[in-house]
């Protein structure tokens, strides 16, 4: 008979217990780091968990420009520029007359000039003018007499004509944050490709709108060109009630058709809502303004083009749902969208690096980013 060995099914210290003791180890070291990563967020916020400081305080000047000194978002981990983002909250934000002055006066009026050529109008566009399209390999489209029917005489909007104004994206960030008020009482309010914005959604995003954005994919992809039916189109458009409708006809070519159908089909419905075109003019600008600073990407987005607009439209510019990361700044995991979590295809636009200049613009009191919670009315 076989003789067996009573320990032969103990462990003792063997695989099993040194895995399960290295397993403790890698989490208490983890645990420790966990800790003086966040020690000195802990210690601000139970020293000034009373009240937010004054922007220009001692403390939040050396916050502002502990962002600051950060000029390209390679320089720091992701964690560390959150770290410092989250530090900076306990500051109330206050804008910087002069540097918004100088921004948005000198620079922005030098290079884009929104309120003369962010819509194409027949005073910026006569009849018979060939438009040169922003993509150039697309050439030049030639503006009849019907083409030029369907512009505004001018500009509907002039420079700092409204005090607040919200540009709201579409991040995940909106979710749960209960910014819908706050959005509402801007004094104009921005929106980006068709969100939604009613049932659940509108106590984080609100529902006032008045300039919403349609990227002509859209209605490639989801209406058929508007080849067909149209009703369901038109259906989305009125959730927004009487907003302005804004494409980028001449961006290319496959763009235009699709856009001006837009029109036709309101015309049809007998609908108040107008129909504005980017001007090329204005987005080539604006592409080449932001490159300028170390925005690289095939394309800048729709809510850069749309910010870039509101900083010479707008006294005051606040910014919701803006934050291209898959973390929130404390660390947990947020949708892309705040309403779904379909990515982007890859390589098109450069979103951190949009949202690191906003933070950069935030610290000099340019403009306001939202990231947390909101407690506005």
């Amino acid at each position: 008979m076989r003789y067996a060995d009573p320990s032969a099914n103990r462990d003792l210290l063997g695989n099993r217990t040194l895995l399960f003791i290295f397993i403790c180890a890698f989490a208490l070291v983890t645990l420790l780091q966990q800790i003086l990563y966040s020690k000195s967020y802990i210690k601000r916020y139970f020293e000034f968990y009373k009240e937010p400081l004054e922007f220009n305080s001692t403390r939040c000047l050396e916050l502002r420009q502990e962002i600051l000194e950060v000029k390209v978002l390679s320089m720091v981990k992701q964690s560390e520029l959150f770290e410092r983002w989250k530090s900076l909250q306990i500051c109330k934000w206050a804008m910087d007359t002069a540097e918004a002055s100088l921004f948005n006066r000198s620079t922005l009026s030098r290079c884009c000039n929104a309120p003369s050529f962010l819509f194409t109008t027949q005073k910026n566009t006569p009849v018979e003018t060939n438009l040169k399209y922003e993509v150039e390999s697309s050439g030049l489209y030639h503006i009849d007499q019907e083409i030029f029917k369907m512009f505004p005489k001018e500009m509907p909007y002039y420079r700092s004509q409204f005090k607040k104004c919200a540009v709201v994206g579409n991040g995940g960030i909106l979710k749960n944050s209960g910014c819908g008020k706050e959005i509402n009482s801007a004094d104009f309010v921005f929106r980006c490709n068709l969100p939604p914005i009613s049932g659940i959604y509108t106590t984080d995003v609100g529902e006032k709108t008045d300039v919403v954005t349609v990227n002509p994919s859209i209605i490639i992809d989801r209406f058929h060109k508007l080849e067909k039916w149209r009703r369901p189109f038109f259906s989305v458009l009125q959730r927004y009630e009487n907003a302005s409708v804004l494409l980028p006809a001449f961006y290319n070519v496959r763009n235009t058709l699709v856009s001006f159908r837009v029109k036709y089909m309101l015309d049809d419905f007998q609908s108040r809502q107008p129909v504005y075109f980017f001007h090329p003019q204005y987005l080539s600008s604006v592409s080449r303004y932001w490159l300028s600073l170390g925005v690289r990407a095939r394309r800048i987005s729709t809510g850069l083009i749309l910010v870039t607009a509101a900083l010479e439209l707008c006294e005051e510019v606040h910014l919701f749902g803006f934050w291209a990361f898959p973390m929130n700044p404390s660390g947990f995991f947020i949708t892309h969208h705040y309403y779904d979590n379909v990515k982007p295809k890859p390589g098109f636009h450069a979103m951190p690096s949009e949202i690191f200049t906003f933070l950069r613009m935030h610290s000099r009191g340019i403009l306001r980013v939202h990231t947390g919670t909101c407690n506005c009315c």
